[in-house]
C-alpha cells in the first residue's frame, strides 16, 4: 500500500488484509510503502505488525516501486491506503494470478462504483476518455487504466523498468505490459467513498495530462508517423494537382506540407529507435526489417539523386531567368519550377543527414 499521511484509514485497510490473509490461510505480508507522512502512519503500521518501507523520492510510482522492490511474495496485490477498495475480496485476483495471468487488474465500472465514491469528472469524462485512448495506441484489454486495485507476479513486472514516479504510474505498468505481451486480464472491483478527511493526493487536470502525455509519448505511432505520412500524403497529391495551377501560393504550402511530414515521420523512427535502445520499449521486428533495408549508403544515393534534381531544376529556373536578361518574370510560371526545385534540395539534404544520423543509432545495435 503506497501510504502518504493515511492514519484516518491505514489502520482499517492493514486490519482487513490479515482478516482476509487469516480467513483463507493465505501466507502472505502486508509493506506499506510510505512516502514521507507526517501524521504517524508508520507508527500505526508498525503496531499493526506489517512492514514499513522508507520511500524518499516522493511520487505515487515511486512509492509504489519502493514498496514492490521490498516485497517478499511472488504475488503482489496494490491497493491505495485510503479505504476505498474492498480488501476483503483479493480472491478474484489472486485466482487468475494463479492460472498463470502476469497481470491482473480491477476494473470498477464492471465492479461498482458507490455513490460520491469517484468525482463526476473522473467517471464520465477522465477515466473512460484516457482508457479509451490507452486502448486505441496499445493492444490492451484493460477497460479500467487506473484503477489501483490489481495484483501482478512480482517477476514480471519486474522486467518491464517501470519508471515514472507520479500517479502516471498506472498507465505505465498497463503500457509496458501490454506492449511485453504479459498476460494480463481483469476482475471486476468496487470502489467505495474514501474515509479520508483530507483531499485525494489526485490532481484531476494535471494528473491528467501527466497520463495523456505518457501515453501520447510512448506511441511515437500516433504522435509522429501517422500525423507525418498523412501529410506528406496530402502535400504530394496537392503539389502534382497544383502544378499545371497558377495557384503557386498554395503549391508553396503543399511542398512545406511535404517536407514537414517528412520530419515528423523520421521523429518517429529516431524515437523509437532510442526508445528501444534505452530499454523503454520493446524491439519491434517491423521496424528492424525496415532498418535492414535503409543503410547509410541507400540513403546517400536517394538523398544525392534528389539534391542533383534540384540543382538541375535550379539551373533550368536560372537559365530562364537568364534568358529574359534578369528581368522581371512570370511569378506563376517560375514558381511552379522553382518551389519543387527547392522542395527536392531540402529533402535530399534531409535524407542524407537523416540517414547518416540512424547510422550513428545503429551502431550500438550492431
Amino acid at each position: 500500500m503506497p501510504c502518504l499521511n493515511e492514519a484516518e484509514t491505514l489502520e482499517a485497510c492493514i486490519k482487513k488484509v490479515q482478516e482476509y490473509f487469516a480467513q483463507y490461510d493465505i501466507s502472505g505480508e502486508v509493506v506499506i510503502a510510505d512516502n514521507g507522512s507526517t501524521d504517524g502512519s508508520p507508527a500505526i503500521a508498525k503496531q499493526m505488525g506489517v512492514r514499513v518501507v522508507n520511500v524518499k523520492e516522493k511520487g505515487y510510482g515511486s512509492a509504489l516501486m519502493g514498496g514492490i522492490r521490498a516485497a517478499h511474495g511472488e504475488y503482489i496485490i496494490m491497493g491505495d491506503a485510503d479505504d476505498s477498495y474492498d480488501f476483503t475480496n483479493l480472491t478474484p485476483f489472486l485466482k487468475k494470478l494463479r492460472e498463470g495471468y502476469d497481470l491482473v487488474m480491477g476494473n470498477r465500472f464492471k465492479g461498482g462504483i458507490k455513490p460520491g465514491a469517484m468525482p463526476r469528472l473522473h467517471k464520465y469524462l477522465g477515466n473512460p476518455v484516457l482508457t479509451w485512448i490507452g486502448r486505441l495506441l496499445f493492444p490492451s484489454p484493460c477497460g479500467d487504466f487506473h484503477c489501483g486495485l490489481r495484483g501482478f507476479r512480482r517477476d514480471a513486472i519486474a522486467k518491464l523498468n517501470l519508471r515514472t514516479t507520479g500517479m502516471e504510474f498506472a498507465s505505465e505498468m498497463v503500457v509496458k505490459a501490454s506492449l511485453y505481451k504479459l498476460r494480463i486480464t481483469e476482475v471486476p472491483t468496487t470502489l467505495s467513498p474514501d474515509g479520508r478527511s483530507h483531499p485525494p493526493h489526485l490532481r484531476s487536470w494535471r494528473d491528467g495530462w501527466r497520463h495523456l502525455r505518457f501515453l501520447l509519448l510512448y506511441s511515437p505511432r500516433w504522435l509522429f508517423l501517422y500525423p507525418g505520412v498523412l501529410l506528406m500524403l496530402i502535400g504530394f497529391i496537392s503539389s502534382f494537382w497544383l502544378l499545371s495551377s497558377p495557384r503557386v501560393h498554395t503549391l508553396l504550402y503543399s511542398s512545406t506540407a511535404i517536407f514537414i511530414g517528412f520530419q515528423t515521420v523520421l521523429f518517429a523512427v529516431f524515437t523509437k529507435i532510442f526508445a528501444i535502445s534505452e530499454g523503454l520499449l520493446p524491439e519491434d521486428p517491423r521496424l528492424n526489417r525496415v532498418l535492414h533495408y535503409i543503410d547509410l549508403e541507400k540513403g546517400l544515393i536517394v538523398g544525392s539523386i534528389l539534391l542533383l534534381v534540384g540543382i538541375a531544376g535550379s539551373i533550368y529556373a536560372f537559365g530562364i531567368w537568364g534568358i529574359n536578361s534578369f528581368g522581371s518574370l512570370n511569378p506563376s510560371q517560375m514558381m511552379r519550377i522553382v518551389i519543387p526545385a527547392e522542395t527536392c534540395l531540402a529533402l535530399g539534404f534531409e535524407i542524407i543527414l537523416s540517414t547518416f544520423f540512424l547510422s550513428i543509432l545503429g551502431l550500438k545495435r550492431q
